[in-house]
């Protein structure tokens, strides 16, 4: 059976800031949104919802042509809401990938929509977990 687990550590670096580590070395410092650069946690899931679909889209493409433009623009509304708590909504990923003129580009660009379609029904982790609800424990150990 396939390992299914997945995970990050992070340690406080100073107050609100944090530097985030995966298994494989990887790290990312994330904090409060102050003056600095760091990515906020708000930031790293608009980052991964778009690029957990732009990942899937660009797997299929990418077989017919490569792009010669690909990026996106991942916004969202924060809302601060007394009763039901803190969220985001009206969650929107807009790609923009362009491919060359040619038969090779035209399957791609034919492709496109298809990939995009199956990333946001079935395939992107990220997005599914999202728009389905998944609960969230949390704990402090001793």
């Amino acid at each position: 059976m396939a390992d299914t687990l997945r995970q990050v550590t992070f340690e406080r670096l100073v107050n609100s800031s944090y530097e985030v580590r995966n298994a494989r070395g990887g790290s990312i410092r994330v904090g409060s949104g102050g003056a600095d650069t760091d990515f906020t946690p708000v930031e790293l899931l608009l980052a991964a919802i778009g690029t957990c679909s732009a990942i899937d889209v660009d797997i299929v493409v990418s077989r017919r042509s490569e792009p010669t433009e690909f990026s996106a623009v991942v916004r969202g509304d924060k809302i601060r809401d007394p009763e039901e708590g803190n969220r985001m909504e009206n969650l929107a990923v807009e790609f923009t990938i362009n491919f060359p003129e040619g038969e090779d580009g035209d399957k791609a660009r034919e492709a496109l929509p298809r990939a995009v379609k199956m990333s946001h029904d079935r395939l992107c982790t990220v997005s599914r977990t999202v728009e389905l609800g998944t609960p969230v424990t949390t704990t402090v150990n001793d």
